[in-house]
């Protein structure tokens, strides 16, 4: 009850006070006070990651893989969506820039979450099983086979559900507000297919690169599980 009350209040805070600093970031569109603002929400979204891990890695790992792969992917996304399929002129042009950035970041946000906390909890509760696998002469790539693809799976499990079920049980929150402020259907839609096709594609990409990391950091030069490198929460 007090989370979700903390985050309510956070959400009118945290909404009011981006409302001002957009119409102040509009009205200038001074490209180091947008690469400023996608720095905040950068640093934000990565300290929202190990706050939901209930196993993290020590020491500053955890944030800075998180980070790291949120800044490949969504980054990499949005400046291609923006230079190449948008194309606003100047490409970092706030209207689009900090909005498709926004979403890509929150979802993101939540597939590393979700995957980073898989695979620390599998690679812990299968600790016996996987040093099995390396005693019988494994790599520590193929014994952690099932820790990926299940880490990988749980990643990817709220992206492919909006997309999957978009259109048949929800309206997508963009394609809602377009219709909302009279925009055509039609017109609706194929602005929300590209919106989605970039989340995957960068939600898949960041899940995909967090994980790497992550599975790298759970092992040593001895292919040996490294186990004293996660703190419990």
């Amino acid at each position: 009850t007090r989370s979700l009350l903390v985050a309510a209040i956070r959400t009118v805070i945290q909404l009011a006070l981006i409302g001002l600093v957009l119409e102040a970031l509009f009205a200038s569109s001074a490209f180091y006070w947008i690469a400023l603002l996608a720095a905040v929400m950068l640093l934000v979204a990565g300290r929202e990651v190990v706050a939901r891990q209930g196993r993290r890695l020590k020491g500053g790992w955890a944030f800075g893989i998180g980070t790291g792969a949120m800044f490949v992917s969504s980054f990499t996304v949005t400046v291609l969506a923006l230079a190449v399929v948008i194309g606003p002129e100047p490409w970092y042009t706030p209207q689009y820039a900090i909005p498709l950035l926004g979403m890509m970041l929150g979802n993101t946000m939540t597939g590393v979450s979700l995957a980073l906390d898989r695979l620390l909890a599998e690679a812990d509760n299968g600790r016996a099983r996987i040093e099995a696998r390396l005693a019988l002469g494994h790599t520590f790539r193929e014994a952690m086979q099932e820790p990926l693809k299940s880490a990988m799976r749980a990643g990817l499990i709220p992206t492919v559900n909006g997309m999957a079920a978009a259109g048949l049980v929800s309206l997508p929150g963009m394609m809602t507000g377009q219709i909302l402020a009279g925009v055509d259907p039609v017109e609706a839609v194929k602005y929300q297919l590209l919106v989605m096709f970039l989340i995957g594609g960068g939600t898949a990409l960041g899940v995909f690169c967090a994980v790497m990391i992550g599975l790298r950091r759970l092992t040593d030069t001895r292919q040996r599980l490294r186990l004293d490198r996660l703190r419990v929460e």
